[in-house]
């Protein structure tokens, strides 16, 4: 086609300045935006069905003449409804469209059209209720295959149709392939424009399984392999090699023996750090598998060499929590750590970051506060980020520009799907550790309802008598009109009128940063039993003495979260327990409850997190950067996840930066794809 796939939608015959707009606001720009806008579903329409073999509640097409004319009759609350009666050979069927009052222009009694619709029932009579219809023997739409849309206000599937249809018109059939023939041929794949067609307007089902196929695979495809082709290019010799990787002397101050799964890890990172290259990893395991120290390892390693190294944690309390469980190993081995955060004074950042210049400073540990301008180290060799999911792809960028490309490691206890790490951190090589300390309980896990709050109270009680503490997580911090949600300051209120024996505190994130401090620090010194919470505390806190997690409208988050926040209890030697009070107890809630129930694997709970929520939403936030799907499905495609990667690597090992002529169109979409991704890519 001679019309560029980057050209504005105007192109299209039909599609004016307000159409354009409307579009837009489907994230629909240019004519490959339109081309790619899948339907969300296809309708088969091809098998008609005569009005006496109708039922109640099935979606039919008909062909049937319009037997009466069609009249208006206004409704007590201001609508008009129009109705008609249709004829077939078989019998009669009511028609009824409420405030279309083109309707009597556009339905001539006499003529025959195709409906489509779906069958309801008024006072036991069977009817239509605002079908699609089309004059029979002209039909567009019904009598085939039709493609269901995400619409807009202003824009109908009739709108989208015909523009899609327009388009397909204009590029008749001429898109250039963006994937090897060889490719295609060893994995069975059609070709582009054939999967485009068919994907919209498929002649059959079989048809537009085979386009999806193709099209499913292309859009893992380019993903990986802008991904590892990244990863290539960024391969620049290391200014940091480590060539002293005994960490003996560390390990030999911790009270413990690492794990086989910690040491498998710790071999894999120092192999990274002593390969030439800077390393790029991302370490994952549960609540308490000891990722933290796996990290500390790190940075003594990078020390040891002669760098610096910086930890960079998504909240104060976190930080903080790093800093002081670490700082005083460091200190007996004779290195300098220091902490800097937000809510330090003037004077004494100014001191932290002369020394830190100056390279007095060896460790720095930090909040987001670490990647402020006046931040400066003299020689960065190793950035660690915690909670790795939290932090926007640009603040992680910015701490690893604060060395000459510093070795990267990231740890998340948040379990990520395979298919998601094989997505998001494609660049990254990933380690798990997934094996617990010694010691390390499973917690007893319970849903339950309004109906056992006092047994529930009771048993708080009981525990904080025994000498432990609870957590009670709610899912607001105040109470809002309307809202069924449980909030954490009404919540600590009624709990110091109910239970006043117990010391109740309260935490959120609206209190300042020294308050939630205070808050803590009584928490971890048994100075309050029950601390009532927002999910602030689903990230860092370390209180051995806690047995009970109550999770309030727990039907409100994720699985995933609610494993995080099941991961604050059961880190001492004492029995410890989860309960889940969910308000909502939908087939959904009771199916996602189940899983808590029966189930401590992280793992197994973030890959049906997955499947019920989609990864847009799996973090709860979109901060991480995860490129848009438009049509694969990384709960459900992974399959062809696994061959579109193993392809990706096959290309890039004989073509690396796809120089090679039959690599033209990948290469181009693959910088498209860094284009339009700069937040994912940065």
């Amino acid at each position: 086609m001679s019309l560029p796939l980057s050209s504005p939608l105007d192109a299209i015959k039909g599609i004016g300045e307000v159409t354009e707009k409307k579009f837009k606001r489907l994230g629909v720009n240019t004519l490959w935006d339109l081309l790619t806008y899948y339907p969300v579903r296809l309708e088969d329409r091809r098998e008609e069905k005569k009005i006496a073999d109708l039922r109640e509640g099935e979606t039919v097409c008909i062909t049937a003449r319009v037997f009466t004319p069609v009249s208006g009759h206004p409704t007590r609350n201001g609508q008009t409804v129009y109705r008609a009666t249709l004829r077939d050979e078989s019998g009669f069927l009511p028609v009824t469209f409420f405030n279309n009052r083109f309707i009597k222009d556009m339905l001539v009694q006499g003529s025959d059209y195709t409906f489509y619709g779906k069958v309801t029932s008024n006072s036991g009579r069977l009817e239509l209720i605002s079908p699609e219809f089309e004059p029979a023997g002209r039909e567009q739409f019904n009598k085939s295959v039709v493609p269901v849309y995400h619409a807009t206000a202003g824009l109908n599937q009739r709108a989208i149709r015909r523009a899609v249809l327009g388009v397909l018109e204009l590029v008749k059939n001429s898109l250039p392939e963006t994937l090897p023939k060889a490719l295609c041929a060893e994995n069975e794949l059609c070709s582009l424009s054939f999967a485009i067609n068919e994907i919209h307007f498929p002649r059959d089902m079989e048809n537009a399984e085979i386009a999806r196929k193709r099209l499913v695979f292309e859009e893992f495809f380019i993903l990986q392999t802008a991904l590892r082709s990244r990863k290539i290019l960024s391969r620049s010799a290391s200014p940091h090699s480590f060539g002293d990787t005994d960490y003996s002397a560390f390990t030999a101050l911790l009270p413990y023996s690492l794990t086989g799964a910690q040491k498998r890890v710790l071999d894999e990172i120092i192999t990274d750090l002593s390969s030439g290259y800077p390393m790029s990893r991302l370490v994952q395991g549960d609540v308490g598998c000891g990722k933290t120290i796996i990290a500390a390892i790190a940075i003594f390693l990078a020390v040891k060499n002669g760098y610096q190294a910086a930890m960079m944690a998504p909240t104060e309390i976190l930080a903080t929590q790093h800093y002081e469980g670490l700082a005083p190993l460091f200190g007996k081995l004779g290195i300098a750590a220091r902490l800097i955060t937000g809510s330090l004074t003037k004077k004494r950042k100014a001191e932290i970051t002369a020394a830190l210049q100056s390279g007095e400073i060896q460790v720095l540990f930090g909040t987001h506060a670490l990647i402020q301008e006046d931040v400066v180290f003299k020689n960065l060799a190793l950035a660690v980020t915690d909670e790795q999911h939290r932090f926007g792809v640009r603040q992680r960028s910015t701490l690893t520009e604060k060395g000459e490309l510093p070795h990267m490691l990231a740890m998340t206890a948040t379990p990520i799907p395979r298919s998601l790490a094989l997505v998001m951190y494609g660049d990254m090589d990933v380690s798990s550790v997934d094996e617990l300390p010694p010691g390390r309980q499973r917690i007893d896990t319970f849903c339950v309802d309004e109906g056992m709050r006092r047994r529930i109270n009771a048993f708080i009680s009981r525990e904080v008598a025994a000498g432990r503490q609870a957590y009670i997580v709610c899912p607001a911090i105040d109470e809002s009109p309307g809202a069924e949600l449980k909030a954490a300051t009404a919540y600590a209120e009624r709990l110091r009128a109910d239970l006043p024996d117990l010391k109740i505190g309260l935490l959120h994130g609206r209190m300042k940063a020294a308050e939630k401090d205070a808050v803590m620090a009584d928490f971890a010194a048994n100075k309050i039993s029950v601390l009532v919470s927002t999910t602030v505390i689903e990230v860092g806190v370390n209180v051995p003495n806690a047995t009970m997690m109550i999770i309030e409208n727990a039907e409100r988050f994720g699985l995933s979260q609610l494993h995080q926040l099941r991961g604050r209890v059961g880190r001492g030697e004492h029995k410890s327990y989860c309960v889940l009070f969910a308000g909502n107890l939908s087939e959904a809630t009771i199916e996602r409850m189940k899983i808590m129930v029966e189930s401590g694997d992280g793992l197994r709970i973030a890959e049906k997190d997955l499947e019920l929520r989609g990864p847009g939403e799996f973090f709860g936030s979109r901060q991480h950067g995860l490129p848009e799907l438009k049509i694969a499905s990384l709960a459900n495609d992974m399959d062809t996840l696994i061959k579109s990667g193993a392809a990706a690597e096959k290309i890039l090992r004989y073509d690396p930066f796809l120089e090679k002529e039959e690599n033209f169109y990948l290469k181009k979409r693959i910088e498209e794809f860094f284009r339009d991704k700069k937040d994912f890519m940065a």
